[in-house]
């Protein structure tokens, strides 16, 4: 299993994903999941990949064929052009695999995440469905994830917001939801690849990779779990009626009747 995830706000990107690709008891293989497409002062794209790892190889592998040749992605007018490439490569592995896994009871399973610019547009984020088709990060929804997604989801439902989440913010939301998940699921687990686009830079300048005895995650994993007790002892407390039990009900006096 895998966990990745991106947030759009209106100062640029930030896109996270683990390197876990199996678990268990005697082996567990790490796989980069984040690949970047670049060039600089035109254009920029930053591919999440979670589900089967043959396939999103194959997926990548023609995607970068053809951006170094300067097709496909590299030529793309818009980005949604740009993602509509993706898409297309990814139904073109799957009708080259497709048949032959599920033979063998295996299905095609292959998500994307996209975000990045093209020079002159304004940054962008997407998710490409296994399908082949899109669907965007808007102002109202302004993050993506795919794989195991649901222990790091409510952190970033309650704290991003497109206009008001700064990237530095979002960079902390991404850790922590990164992060809330490892705990919660073994399947998922470090090194853990950050990075923060600035909207109009046209070139990634920061990325970062998280070992699993990084000083600084486990600094912000330390911090975030002694803020969560303290808020919640801040909390005023809940308040309970007292239950009458059947001996209070009998006690002389009681007005009770039983019928």
């Amino acid at each position: 299993m895998t966990y990745c995830l991106g947030i759009v706000t209106r100062d640029g990107l930030v896109l996270a994903s683990d390197r876990r690709t199996n678990a268990g008891l005697d082996q567990i293989n790490k796989v980069r999941k984040m690949h970047i497409f670049e060039r600089p002062g035109d254009r920029v794209f930053v591919i999440l990949s979670s589900g089967s790892l043959s396939c999103s190889q194959s997926i990548i592998t023609l995607l970068r064929q053809d951006f170094d040749a300067g097709r496909g992605m590299a030529s793309s007018d818009t980005f949604y052009d740009a993602v509509r490439e993706i898409g297309n490569r990814v139904r073109e592995v799957a009708e080259l695999d497709r048949e032959a896994l599920e033979r063998d009871n295996f299905t095609f399973n292959v998500s994307l995440i996209v975000g990045g610019q093209i020079r002159n547009q304004n940054h962008q984020l997407y998710m490409v469905y296994p399908q082949g088709n899109p669907v965007r990060a808007t102002d109202e929804c302004p993050f993506l994830q795919i794989g195991e997604v649901k222990y790091g989801r409510p952190i970033l439902d309650r704290g991003v917001v497109y206009e008001k989440t700064t990237l530095s913010d979002a960079v902390k939301y991404a850790l922590i939801s990164l992060d809330s998940t490892m705990r919660s699921n073994l399947t998922v687990g470090p090194p853990i690849d950050l990075l923060k686009y600035r909207k109009d830079d046209l070139a990634v300048h920061e990325y970062r990779v998280f070992p699993e005895a990084d000083k600084d995650l486990m600094a912000m994993r330390q911090e975030w779990e002694n803020h969560l007790r303290e808020a919640v002892q801040d909390i005023p407390s809940i308040e309970f009626a007292r239950r009458e039990t059947d001996a209070d009900v009998q006690k002389p006096g009681s007005t009770n009747v039983s019928a």
